[in-house]
């Protein structure tokens, strides 16, 4: 309601909201339905979940639908939507082993532990724009490829199990397991906690997340720093509560999740250079740009973050609803801080003229 002071006044914002609302409702025989987005838009409803930090794929396909196909604004929707649930539970964590895979790519290694599935993806083919409703494959070969692949089981051997076992692996785990921080219950402001950066990582906003990485991997001589990666991971995850009664462990869903390790070459005057370092990038939904982003930044926050400022940057700048609504509450009427900064123009010619 911040345009209420303006002329027109409250009559006008109801206006402009509800011819929001007539335009876009204008036909309803031209509905887009809420399984087209999920089922045609996939990437666009998981980017959605992933920033707003709640997978509920219905809940953000109608958030799309409401927001005119506006990210920001259907993570603001949902966002909001989400403020309004109670926690009734905490899900029991999973091993990422324990992911039924439907993608996995390791490209660091030609014959890695483990089934290779490129599932669906088209990193191998060259773009180009489809101009005509037909087919282009055969349904029946896609769809019982991705069934074979949601029935593979997951390997447990990685790229970073491999070079742990060559000793080439630098091994920063924890023996402890520290309960992690809430980033929806307490800002997140350096320097803060590993489990804070990736939280902030995973429900950022995609494009920031992806400049951020890129401006960090881009030297200053205009080289690019070398990136490997040593898996891609795409697959479901099950969802598992304590019950209240038994205490036994009971599954109530899954979700779809990527998962990323980033294999750095450690190459500094004060680090161990006979070995590896590896980021760590996880994400709803299928997501890999932002989860490989997430695992290079990972590390490199590790390795220089506070000297290079970086962890302040992707704590405080990568958030979407954030920035997004900073820039946007300029829309909203500025005369009066706007006339002050006028008259104070004014008053200093004055002066400089030697006028009072």
């Amino acid at each position: 309601m911040g345009y209420a002071a303006a002329r027109g006044g409250l009559n006008a914002i109801l206006t402009a909201e509800n011819l929001v609302r007539r335009l876009r409702d204008l036909d309803p025989s031209d509905r887009i339905e809420l399984d087209q987005f999920t089922g045609r838009l996939r990437l666009l409803v998981d980017r959605v979940m992933g920033e707003s930090g709640l997978w509920a794929p219905e809940l953000a396909a109608m958030a799309l639908r409401q927001g005119e196909g506006d990210i920001i604004e259907a993570v603001h929707l949902l966002r909001a939507y989400k403020s309004t649930l109670g926690r009734l539970d905490t899900a029991i964590p999973v091993h990422a082993n324990d992911m039924q895979l439907v993608r996995r790519v390791v490209p660091a290694f030609r014959e890695p532990g483990g089934p290779q599935i490129l599932g669906r993806s088209t990193d191998y083919t060259a773009r180009m724009l489809t101009t005509t409703d037909r087919d282009i494959i055969d349904n029946g070969a896609a769809t019982s490829a991705t069934d074979g692949a949601l029935k593979t089981r997951p390997s447990n051997s990685r790229m970073s199990d491999v070079l742990r076992d060559m000793n080439l692996l630098v091994d920063r785990r924890r023996t402890d397991d520290p309960e992690p921080f809430d980033i929806t219950r307490t800002p997140a402001k350096p320097p803060a906690p590993r489990s804070a950066l990736l939280s902030s990582m995973a429900r950022a906003e995609t494009g920031a997340l992806v400049n951020q990485w890129y401006r960090n991997i881009l030297g200053p001589d205009g080289y690019l720093h070398e990136v490997t990666l040593g898996e891609v991971r795409h697959g479901k995850l099950p969802i598992n509560v304590r019950h209240p009664m038994t205490g036994g462990s009971v599954n109530i869903g899954s979700f779809r999740a990527t998962e990323v390790e980033a294999i750095e070459d450690l190459n500094g005057s004060e680090e161990d250079r006979t070995r590896f370092d590896v980021g760590y990038g996880f994400c709803f939904g299928h997501n890999e740009r932002k989860a490989i982003a997430m695992a290079n930044l990972d590390i490199a926050c590790y390795r220089d973050g506070a000297k290079s400022g970086l962890e302040q940057s992707l704590l405080l700048t990568t958030d979407g609803l954030d920035s997004a609504g900073f820039l946007e509450h300029l829309k909203l009427p500025h005369y009066v801080t706007f006339r002050s900064m006028v008259e104070r123009k004014v008053a200093v010619r004055r002066v400089a003229d030697g006028r009072k």
